[in-house]
């Protein structure tokens, strides 16, 4: 699947100031909301480590379910 600024596995937004990240509770930068995958729609205020574990988390799902899922003759 290929990557770019329109077609990417997480939506980032800006955390509203005084958010708090959903992880760890410290102060939280981007709200992210994963796009496919087992956690489509699935979002959250977060620091940046706890952001990028979560938006590995659902590149790791989305690969997973491409890797597993048998390709349809055409």
């Amino acid at each position: 699947m290929q990557y770019n600024e329109f077609r990417r596995p997480v939506s980032v937004d800006y955390a509203p100031r005084g958010s708090v990240c959903e992880w760890c509770g410290k102060p939280a930068e981007k709200q992210l909301t994963a796009i496919g995958g087992r956690y489509h729609n699935e979002s959250g205020m977060f620091c940046k480590p706890c952001g990028e574990r979560f938006a590995q988390t659902v590149m790791n799902s989305i690969m997973s379910a491409a890797t597993s899922t048998p390709l349809e003759a055409h």
